[in-house]
């Protein structure tokens, strides 16, 4: 696969780079921020976003627009993030209940697309030592 991938801090990039490195893998670095990346028409076949939810609901439809569009035809998106009872377990993500993701919140988003899966789940994550935690999904 031809990686892509941006991240507005230095220091995350420089972690990514680093792992990257140890797995032996190319990726193609950016920096920029959420709301400045360029997103090219059909420009990519999957589009994956991993907790990108700091975003105020403004925001997020438009980088959701984004995502659908820089999708080529026939191509994927992939998200993660965490549904609102996250904000019950205290274990990290926004604080504002308006930017945790809700089934119909994508359904709507997503309308146009074709939602192939769509789970929602708990999980125990072991991040580290002495890094032990739930998370709703």
């Amino acid at each position: 696969m031809q990686v892509t991938a941006f991240d507005a801090s230095e220091v995350g990039l420089a972690k990514a780079k680093a792992l990257a490195a140890l797995k032996g893998v190319s990726v193609d670095y950016w920096l920029a921020a959420i709301e400045d990346w360029e997103w090219s028409p059909d420009r990519f076949d999957v589009v994956v976003a991993i907790f990108i939810q700091f975003a105020a609901p403004d925001l997020r439809r438009r980088i959701f627009d984004g995502m659908k569009r820089t999708v080529k035809p026939g191509g994927s998106i992939l998200m993660q993030g965490y549904r609102p009872e996250q904000l019950a377990f205290g274990t990290g993500g926004p604080r504002e209940p308006d930017q945790l993701y809700t089934r119909a919140l994508l359904e709507t988003a997503f309308a146009d697309f074709e939602i192939i899966r769509l789970v929602e789940h708990d999980s125990a994550l072991q991040e580290g030592p002495g890094r032990r935690h739930l998370g709703a999904y």
